[in-house]
């Protein structure tokens, strides 16, 4: 990492040559932009995506979600879940800072039966989802969960390539992960100029594709600065999380960012690209150097499980009332990322 710099730009990336495939003429510059931003930033504003109307729709649905009244979005709540999934109140997340965030939201992932041979393997956060009975609802957010899951994959493709691996490198590892679909709501709030929408804080999965409607998401660079990301209303904006960081012994990095001083509403949704449950993510050899002091790896599955019990209210209380334990070796709360190595 000894060439990152302190980056004060996020690039932006047309990755329709990657939707296109490896034989469009400018399919391998792309990856190499794609590697690039990975490495230096962690960041890069994605344009080229051909997901507008999907989102166009998720945003009609989401809005309607969150309009309903607290008592019939609480019948979602994600305390009801033994797979981490429904809604999320004011106040039910708590990050690094300490302080509850200013937002709401409502997490899902990939709609799978009880029985479903995943699920019955012991992957905690695998299973179905909750739904409100809102029409079209369940339609919208799926159709929008599929079609950006779909390129999550042709950009986890680019990334192998771009460390000069095999194409299916990570890939091979993607048949049923749990990676979840975030819709998340920051109200009006002129009080919220002092305090953050949603604290500092990394990913915990492979990366994530976050498509915001308003500004308000800085990252932390290497300068040891927090740098506003310009909102692009035609951008998905992509960030390394902890799992790439660690596959690639740091040299994709995981930058950490917040979101701050939202006084309009703003709606964000991100999709946290992951691998399957069980996948033991450590350094790649070719990442590792002889004389190396050993890094220690991670289920990935626990590793997400470990950190979401850590920052949700219903999970503390199940620790602190004994009905629920941390995973075997996990870290502690927000233990990798950029700002955190500095802590």
């Amino acid at each position: 990492m000894s060439n990152q710099t302190a980056v004060n730009n996020v690039p932006t990336i047309d990755v329709s040559p990657l939707i296109a495939g490896a034989t469009h003429a400018h399919y391998q510059t792309t990856v190499e932009q794609l590697a690039s931003a990975a490495h230096q930033v962690g960041f890069a504003q994605l344009v080229g995506h051909n997901l507008q109307e999907k989102h166009l729709q998720l945003l009609e649905m989401t809005k309607r979600f969150f309009a309903l009244p607290m008592e019939e979005k609480m019948k979602a709540y994600i305390g009801n879940s033994n797979n981490h999934r429904g809604y999320v109140p004011f106040g039910e997340e708590v990050m690094a800072s300490g302080i509850p965030d200013t937002k709401e939201a409502f997490d899902l992932s990939l709609d799978l039966p009880a029985n479903h041979p995943s699920v019955t393997a012991g992957a905690h956060l695998l299973g179905p989802n909750q739904w409100p009975q809102l029409e079209g609802f369940k339609e919208a957010v799926m159709a929008y969960y599929d079609a950006v899951f779909a390129l999550g994959k042709n950009i986890f493709r680019a990334f192998a390539i771009g460390l000069g691996q095999d194409p299916e490198l990570f890939l091979r590892y993607v048949t049923t992960p749990p990676s979840q679909l975030r819709l998340i709501h920051y109200p009006h709030n002129e009080a919220a100029v002092d305090r953050p929408g949603i604290g500092e804080h990394t990913d915990y999965e492979c990366f994530t594709l976050l498509k915001p409607t308003a500004p308000g998401l800085e990252i932390f660079n290497t300068a040891g600065e927090w740098v506003p990301v310009p909102y692009n209303p035609d951008a998905l904006v992509l960030n390394i999380g902890d799992l790439l960081q660690l596959w690639t012994n740091g040299y994709y990095v995981a930058t950490s960012h917040r979101v701050r001083k939202v006084k309009e509403e703003r709606y964000a949704f991100p999709l946290f690209f992951t691998v399957d449950y069980f996948t033991e993510v450590k350094p790649l050899e070719a990442f590792t150097k002889p004389g190396d002091a050993p890094v220690a790896g991670v289920v990935s599955g626990e590793h997400l499980r470990a950190q979401t019990m850590q920052s949700f209210q219903y999970m503390l209380k199940r620790l602190k009332n004994g009905e629920a334990t941390l995973p075997d070796g996990a870290l502690p709360y927000y233990s990798l990322g950029r700002e955190a190595s500095t802590l």
